[in-house]
C-alpha cells in the first residue's frame, strides 16, 4: 500500500530572522498599545527640559532656530526647524484629526445623536468655560489673546492615562474622551482660523479656495488613491501659508474630501477572494516559486488590489499616518517647543505671572468644571446618557485628565505670543505645570473612581 507523501510548507527565514522574531513580535505588540504614544510624548519633553537648561542649552536654541529650504526655479521657502515642524508637519497631525473626525461622524460615536450628545457638550463646556477663566484672570492688553490656550486636550497624554488604567477605566469611558477630544480639536481648529490670523491675503486665500474646489472634484469623480490627494493638499497647504491663515488648517480641509466608502462590498470582496484562491491552488500546478510562475503572480497581484478596494481610502490613510504622526511628528514636536529654560531663582515670579496662573486655571479647573458642569445640567435636562457601564464619577475623572492640554496648547501658545518670548515662556511654564496635575490628578481620581475586573 502506496503511502501518501505531504508536502510541509515552506516559511523562508532570512540568516537573522529567527533571531529577532521573538523582539520584534512583543514590540509590534508595545508600539500599538496607547500608553506607548503617551510615554514617548512624555520622554521627548522630559529630554527638551533637559537638554534647554543644561551646560547645552545653546545648542538646543540652535537646533530648533536652524534654517532650512529649497529653491525651485526662482521660487524659495526657507524658515526655522521650528518653522517647519509647526507650520509643516503639523499639517500631517491635523490631516489625521481630520481623518478621525470624519470617521467618528460617519461611522463613530458621533454618528448616532444620542451617542454623541453628550461628548459633544461636554466638549463645548470644557472649551467655553477655561477661555473664560483665562479672560478672567487677564482680562486686557497683550496677556489676554493667550485666551484659546486652556482650550485644547491633548489626546494622545489624555487616552494614554486611561490605557494604563488598564480594566479599572471601561472601554465606553474611553470612547467617550476619544469622542470628546476630537470635538476639542474641531474647536482648536476653528479658534486657530478664526482668532490666530492676523492679516489675510486675499489673492492667496483665493487660490486656497480654488484648489479646494480642486479636491472636492476628484472625490466627485472618484480618485481613490490618496497620492494625489496628498500632491494636490501640498498646494492647499503652500496657498494657505501665503495666504496669512494658519497653513495647518490644510490638513483637516484635506481630510475632509479623502473618499470614505469602499469601491467593494464585502460581500463581493468575499466571493472574488474565493474565486481568486482556486485559481492562486490551480495555478500552483506550474510551480511554486512565485518567482517564476507570472499566474501566481497575477492572481496576487489581483488580490492585492482587491484588498485596497474593499477597504476605504479614508481607512487606509487613517491607519497609514497614525504610526508616524503619533511616533515621529507629535513627539519631535515635543522635542523642538517643550524646551523651557527654567532660572530656578526667578521661579516665584514666573509662578506669580497672571498668563501662568491663568493658563493653570483655565486647564486644571476651567476644564473640570467646564465638562462636568455641561455634562451634569445635559443629563439633568435629559440630554444625552452616560456610557454603558460607566458612572458620573468617572466622568469627572475624565473632566480633570481633560486639562492636560500640552500639544494643542503649545501649539496655540505659539500662534498668541509669536514675537512675546517672555510671555510664550510664562504660557509655556502653565502648560507643562497644569498638565501635570492634571494628569496625576484625573489618573488618581479614576484610579479610586473605578473598580478592576478580573
Amino acid at each position: 500500500m502506496a503511502t501518501k507523501k505531504f508536502r510541509k510548507s515552506k516559511i523562508r527565514y532570512a540568516p537573522w530572522e529567527k533571531a529577532f522574531d521573538n523582539v520584534l513580535v512583543p514590540f509590534e505588540e508595545f508600539v500599538h498599545r496607547q500608553s506607548t504614544s503617551s510615554l514617548l510624548l512624555m520622554a521627548s519633553a522630559f529630554l527638551a527640559l533637559i537638554w534647554a537648561n543644561s551646560d547645552f542649552a545653546d545648542s538646543y536654541h540652535h537646533f530648533t532656530h536652524l534654517k532650512v529650504g529649497f529653491s525651485v526655479a526662482g521660487f524659495g521657502l526657507e524658515k526655522t526647524l521650528h518653522h517647519w515642524v509647526n507650520d509643516g508637519w503639523m499639517a500631517l497631525f491635523f490631516l489625521l484629526v481630520g481623518l478621525e473626525l470624519k470617521r467618528e461622524i460617519l461611522v463613530g460615536e458621533l454618528s448616532d445623536i444620542r451617542q454623541a450628545l453628550l461628548p459633544v457638550i461636554a466638549a463645548i463646556g470644557g472649551m467655553v468655560v477655561p477661555a473664560l477663566v483665562y479672560l478672567a484672570a487677564v482680562p486686557d492688553g497683550d496677556m489676554a489673546s493667550g485666551w484659546g490656550i486652556p482650550m485644547a486636550t491633548d489626546i494622545a497624554f489624555a487616552i494614554g492615562a486611561l490605557a494604563l488604567l488598564g480594566s479599572r477605566a471601561p472601554k465606553t469611558l474611553i470612547t467617550f474622551l476619544v469622542a470628546l477630544a476630537i470635538i476639542d480639536d474641531l474647536g482648536a481648529v476653528i479658534v486657530i482660523a478664526v482668532a490666530y490670523t492676523e492679516e489675510v491675503v486675499m489673492e492667496a486665500l483665493f487660490a486656497a479656495g480654488g484648489i479646494l474646489a480642486v479636491l472636492i472634484a476628484m472625490n466627485r469623480i472618484g480618485v481613490r488613491t490618496p497620492l494625489p490627494y496628498f500632491i494636490v493638499g501640498w498646494f492647499l497647504w503652500l496657498a494657505l501659508l501665503k495666504s496669512g491663515v494658519h497653513a495647518t488648517l490644510a490638513g483637516v480641509l484635506t481630510a475632509l474630501t479623502i473618499p470614505a466608502q469602499s469601491k467593494y462590498d464585502a460581500v463581493h470582496f468575499s466571493e472574488r477572494l474565493k474565486d481568486l484562491a482556486k485559481r492562486f491552488d490551480t495555478s500552483l500546478k506550474n510551480g511554486d516559486d512565485i518567482m517564476v510562475n507570472s499566474q501566481l503572480q497575477g492572481v496576487v497581484q489581483t488580490i492585492e488590489n482587491g484588498v485596497h478596494r474593499v477597504e476605504s481610502p479614508l481607512q487606509r490613510l487613517e491607519h497609514g499616518l497614525h504610526l508616524p504622526v503619533t511616533f515621529f511628528i507629535i513627539p519631535f514636536f515635543a522635542l523642538i517647543n517643550a524646551g523651557v529654560p527654567i532660572e530656578w531663582s526667578s521661579i516665584v515670579n514666573l509662578m506669580d505671572s497672571p498668563v501662568t496662573f491663568a493658563i493653570i486655571l483655565g486647564l486644571v479647573a476651567g476644564k473640570f468644571f467646564g465638562i462636568v458642569g455641561s455634562c451634569w445640567i445635559a443629563l439633568k435636562l435629559g440630554f444625552g446618557q452616560l456610557p454603558k457601564g460607566t458612572s458620573f464619577s468617572q466622568i469627572a475623572g475624565v473632566g480633570l485628565l481633560s486639562g492636560i492640554g500640552f500639544t494643542m496648547s503649545i501649539f496655540i501658545a505659539d500662534l498668541a505670543f509669536p514675537q512675546q518670548p517672555e510671555l510664550l515662556l510664562m504660557a509655556k511654564t502653565g502648560i507643562l505645570i497644569a498638565s501635570l496635575l492634571a494628569g496625576l490628578g484625573g489618573y488618581a481620581w479614576l484610579y479610586f473612581a473605578g473598580k478592576a475586573k478580573e
